[in-house]
């Protein structure tokens, strides 16, 4: 009998400690994995699940499908290294004091969300471009690099990154229990571009683009310039596809929260680092299967790029007070995987705060172009703070703040030989102190409404709201302390003074100077 209690007491007692180390196991927080994945210079609606035919896109596509498209994701600055900032900080770039500029010094006070999680569990690294350009020290913003596998690119400035492979070879080398981070940074569709490529190589004809947008030339040389754009966001979007497929050969694809997005808009006129839809408003695609319900939603709540650290996270169980991280400016977008319906599932994510300080070279003492604003559903309001500067940078430096490129080069010679300046004035012109634009009647930001006395009302109301929330952010430019911007150093040699040292006669390569985009008055006012 004894003989008998024993047995079964000792199977009892197995049990109990069964039960409580599986009690213990289910309390202990299961995090996913999280692949970001930035495309460099790529503008909202240029995916195909945006309804854009004339780029295939079917690996954003998928993660689309399977999980939810964000219809209005706004960078507030859109550039790639205060773009990038924003991101790993989840604050404003005004808030980030040099790192509010492009080629920075990247201050020493802000931690990124992937330092904090692989200080809490999770196995770090990215691939091609991770927070720049600029010198973050030997810290690794973005984890650890995984660039060295090569392949062979189909043309000269596409990068010969393998980054496909490049996730294969973290993914081998990451310990069994740990969840990952990784920053999948393509350097396209970023220029220079194969003149040419995407009829040749991709197979484009300039037929198949419905409309070009009003503020460019509609002419064949802008668009093989849109094909070349199309090229080279394809090819982005084909490691993106290996990935999915690596992570679903390997049975992580369900527990991977993958985020597709861009840094800012496509690099020509009018768009990449300035102010306007093109700019600003980016694709947005999120996928984890085991965290979002009802997949296939489509979100037109606002979201910011602040809020991906938040989101970060939150997901990654990291409580924010011991993390070491500034306060974000975001909030998470755990509430929207959670919700039931798509369309607008928070009423406070009605606008974004957007703005800019110092950018790229060509203008004198490098200053550069401070600019605010307010996008919501109805209006973009957007405020110059120094009118007598020159947006896309100087005409005698060739407007350095814009890439050089075919459609530029077509609008610089539409001016120099016809004299027509619609076009220019939209890019390279001078701007009033005040922008307001009607998204819905102007989508293309066209007809300025700040200058119609009857919209006055409306645009008081929006200077208002934005500069409530700067100065609750503690915007410098809201204390008459704007200045400190433009004197923060570059972080490269041929950057500091450019300008001055140009005007003086000096030389430099032709990365930073392309002389087919200089205007013939270099005195011009």
């Amino acid at each position: 009998m004894s003989m008998r209690f024993g047995v079964w007491g000792g199977l009892l007692v197995a049990v109990y400690v069964s039960l409580v180390s599986c009690k213990q196991k289910e309390e202990v927080p299961v995090v996913p994995n999280i692949l970001f994945v930035i495309a460099d210079d790529l503008s909202f609606p240029h995916t195909g699940a945006y309804g854009t035919d004339w780029i295939k896109t079917p690996g954003f596509d998928r993660v689309a499908k399977e999980g939810l498209l964000f219809t209005r994701a706004y960078t507030p600055n859109a550039k790639c290294s205060p773009s990038r900032s924003i991101i790993i900080t989840g604050r404003n770039s005004w808030q980030l004091e040099e790192a509010a500029n492009h080629v920075p010094f990247f201050p020493e006070k802000f931690l990124s969300h992937v330092e904090v999680l692989g200080d809490n569990g999770y196995f770090t690294g990215f691939t091609g471009k991770g927070w720049a350009p600029g010198d973050a020290g030997q810290r690794e913003l973005t984890g650890k690099r995984f660039s060295d596998l090569k392949m062979d690119a189909p043309t000269p400035y596409i990068s010969p990154i393998d980054y496909a492979g490049n996730f294969e070879v973290f993914l081998d080398q990451k310990p069994e229990e740990e969840p990952f981070y990784f920053w999948y940074g393509s350097f396209e569709p970023h220029r220079a571009y194969t003149y040419g490529s995407g009829a040749a190589l991709g197979g484009k004809t300039i037929d198949m683009i419905d409309k070009v947008p009003p503020f460019w030339p509609d002419n064949d040389s802008v668009r093989n310039d849109l094909l070349d754009y199309a090229f080279e966001t394809e090819y982005f979007d084909q490691h993106l596809v290996k990935m999915l497929a690596s992570l679903e050969k390997r049975g992580l694809l369900e527990n991977t929260l993958i985020v597709v997005t861009a840094d800012n808009g496509m690099p020509f006129p009018r768009v990449k680092g300035q102010g306007y839809e093109y700019s600003n408003h980016l694709p947005l695609a999120i996928r984890w299967g085991k965290g979002i319900k009802n997949p296939g939603r489509v979100i037109d709540d606002f979201v910011s790029f602040v809020d991906f650290s938040p989101t970060f996270l939150e997901v990654g169980k990291v409580d924010f007070d011991s993390s070491g991280m500034a306060a974000f400016a975001g909030k998470s977008l755990q509430p929207i995987f959670e919700a039931e319906e798509g369309g607008k599932t928070d009423p406070s994510r009605n606008a974004v705060l957007i703005g800019k300080e110092r950018h790229d070279i060509g203008r004198p003492d490098d200053q550069g172009y401070p600019i605010r604003g307010m996008v919501n559903e109805e209006y973009t309001y957007i405020h110059n703070f120094e009118t007598d500067r020159w947006p896309g940078g100087n005409p005698e430096t060739g407007y350095l703040n814009t890439d050089g490129s075919p459609t530029k080069t077509v609008i610089l010679n539409q001016r120099r030989v016809s004299g027509e300046l619609k076009y220019w004035n939209l890019s390279f012109g001078k701007r009033p102190q005040e922008e307001l634009y009607d998204r819905k009647k102007d989508p293309y930001g066209l007809n300025n409404l700040a200058l119609h006395p009857e919209y006055k009302n409306v645009k008081d109301a929006l200077k208002d709201e934005l500069f409530k929330q700067l100065k609750a952010q503690e915007d410098p430019r809201m204390f008459g302390n704007g200045p400190v911007f433009d004197n923060y150093e570059y972080s490269q040699d041929i950057l500091r003074n450019f300008y001055n040292r140009f005007m003086e006669g000096e030389k430099f390569n032709t990365r930073w100077v392309n002389e087919s985009d200089y205007e013939v008055d270099f005195n011009e006012k």
